[in-house]
């Protein structure tokens, strides 16, 4: 059996924000201490004080999270909020660890989380997870989460996000205890004798024609089809009636985002800045070579593509029944709806057919899964359901 408690508030003593949240933990668990709480909390609070106050009221054995642009708990949900997910279960196991020290190496940083991957000891939990909360402004998102499948031979479901800092792209944290990480990743392990159900899926459609990436380095692309990145979106809105303002491009990238073909689905990176020299920086790497497409999406498609992401992850249960749900969506797409996003959180809720769900808006989206679109997203929903 297990149990999903989830909480929010909008507080704005972090210290009564961590009180409320651990004693709505506590009093949902009738007095008994969680294994696991994962927690999401606006950079306007200070994060250290939430985590001790939400510590002392309901002591889990394990308590993680990160920082982020947006929290909610089923439909409740607003900015310089805190929300928290806990979970008590006999038919799973959770285990945490924290790496550090990203930019420097990353390979150093998994080395330090290696020992949590332990199946290998518990093999009567056959369904493997790993949740992974990652400081993104650190880069190199994809290939950790490479790393991480080389690591665990392909055998983890992975899923997750990157902490984000409300837009401001300043500095983000992953949190390990009362403890808070910047250039770090956090990894929970979740085994089960049940299986785990992970959804995966983005409402953007190509507009216009497909183009190549002539040269990018790293997170930025420096031209499309041997022209200035920044020319080519310039090129976009004049075509389809839109205004490119060079000096603030930002209302436009949100609604004009870049879409890497792979295939049979295009994998989506949000553009974050023109440069002076027309290159354009984005959320996550893009490689030189790749064809590309700009996307476009509304609130009726991003609606949909939470229906789909949560019926895969119901689907992925086999039949059995849930105790709640994570949900990860990008920050992006909070931007680009404002306070329509309620209107995906409600979409969520129907297909779940509950609203015992908790999460946030992250600076991109982790998945890695059998059958699913996998790797580093942007404006993506990620959905996990919880067996009971």
């Amino acid at each position: 059996m297990t149990q999903v408690i989830v909480g929010h508030t909008s507080l704005s003593s972090p210290t009564d924000a961590g009180s409320y949240l651990g004693q709505t933990v506590a009093e949902k668990l009738n007095g008994q201490n969680p294994d696991v709480v994962i927690a999401f909390v606006s950079p306007e609070f200070a994060y250290t004080d939430v985590l001790i106050a939400l510590e002392e009221q309901c002591q889990p054995r394990i308590l993680i999270g990160c920082s982020s642009a947006g929290e909610f708990s089923g439909c409740a949900t607003a900015n310089a909020s805190a929300s928290v997910m806990a979970i008590r279960s006999d038919t799973m196991l959770f285990n945490a660890a924290v790496g550090t020290g990203l930019r420097d190496s990353r390979q150093n940083a998994v080395k330090q989380i290696e020992g949590v991957f332990t199946a290998s000891q518990h093999t009567d939990y056959p369904y493997r997870c790993a949740l992974v909360l990652t400081d993104a402004l650190a880069g190199f998102a994809e290939d950790l989460i490479q790393d991480l499948t080389v690591l665990t031979g392909g055998t983890y479901q992975l899923f997750g996000g990157g902490a984000a800092d409300d837009a401001r792209f300043n500095e983000t944290h992953v949190f390990f205890g009362a403890q808070c990480h910047s250039d770090a990743v956090v990894v929970l392990e979740m085994l089960s004798k049940k299986p785990i159900g992970i959804g995966v899926k983005h409402g953007w459609k190509a507009a216009g024609k497909p183009l190549r990436v002539t040269e990018a380095e790293g997170s930025r692309i420096v031209s499309i089809n041997a022209i200035p990145a920044g020319d080519v979106f310039e090129m976009h809105a004049q075509k389809t009636g839109q205004v490119f303002n060079r000096a603030d491009p930002m209302p436009f990238f949100l609604h004009n985002i870049i879409g890497i073909d792979m295939g049979d689905e295009y994998k989506l990176r949000v553009p974050l800045a023109l440069n002076a020299d027309g290159s354009i920086t984005c959320a996550a790497e893009v490689p030189t070579g790749a064809t590309v497409q700009l996307m476009v999406a509304n609130v009726e498609t991003a609606c949909d593509a939470a229906r789909e992401a949560s019926a895969a992850a119901l689907a992925g249960l086999n039949g059995e029944k849930h105790a709640g749900f994570l949900l990860f969506d990008c920050a992006a797409t909070r931007l680009r709806l404002g306070l329509q996003f309620q209107e995906e959180l409600k979409a969520v809720a129907q297909t779940l057919g509950s609203e015992n769900f908790a999460g946030c808006n992250t600076y991109g989206q982790i998945a890695r899964t059998e059958g699913q679109f996998s790797g580093f997203h942007n404006c993506t929903a990620i959905v996990c359901a919880i067996p009971e």
